[in-house]
């Protein structure tokens, strides 16, 4: 059985998230949706609800499952969940040039393989911080998140 991990804070989740994550799906027999917490960041929703927003949002993707990953290497708990790739979108170049380097150590920590699927163009421009920028000004940001978040937003 192949089982990856597709990590990420998830600040809130969004349909770009779940198109990475769905591709994935059909890659991997198993996904792990690992939801962070980086005790340095700021997050506007806490842990609770992004694991909310995620098992409601992915709920229609079979073989997926959403658990919570604190502090530490996404390569640990790669290695504690017995998953052999971690899933990456890649919106753009800026993405990819920030993730080489990480894909890099966590295959020197644990042997474990980055798999990068690109987006596509209906969201490529959409990222957590502009979707929470755009709510909190009045934009509706409707098409680009599952209803319970729009919800939250707002």
């Amino acid at each position: 059985m192949s089982r990856a991990v597709c990590p990420g804070s998830f600040d809130p989740l969004h349909n770009g998230h779940i198109e990475v994550i769905g591709r994935a799906a059909r890659l991997f027999d198993e996904v792990i949706v690992a939801v962070s917490t980086n005790y340095a960041k700021n997050y506007r929703f806490d842990v609770d609800e992004r694991i909310a927003f995620c098992r409601d949002g992915l709920a229609h993707l079979p073989g997926v499952t959403v658990l919570p990953m604190g502090p530490g290497l996404v390569a640990d708990f790669c290695r504690e969940h017995g998953a052999a790739a971690l899933v990456k979108g890649l919106r753009s170049g800026l993405d990819f040039d920030y993730e080489l380097p990480m894909a890099t150590m966590n295959r020197h920590l644990t042997d474990v393989e980055t798999v990068f699927v690109p987006t596509g163009t209906t969201f490529a421009h959409v990222s957590s911080t502009l979707l929470k920028e755009v709510a909190s000004l009045g934009g509706d940001v409707r098409p680009f998140v599952p209803d319970a978040v729009y919800r939250s937003l707002h």
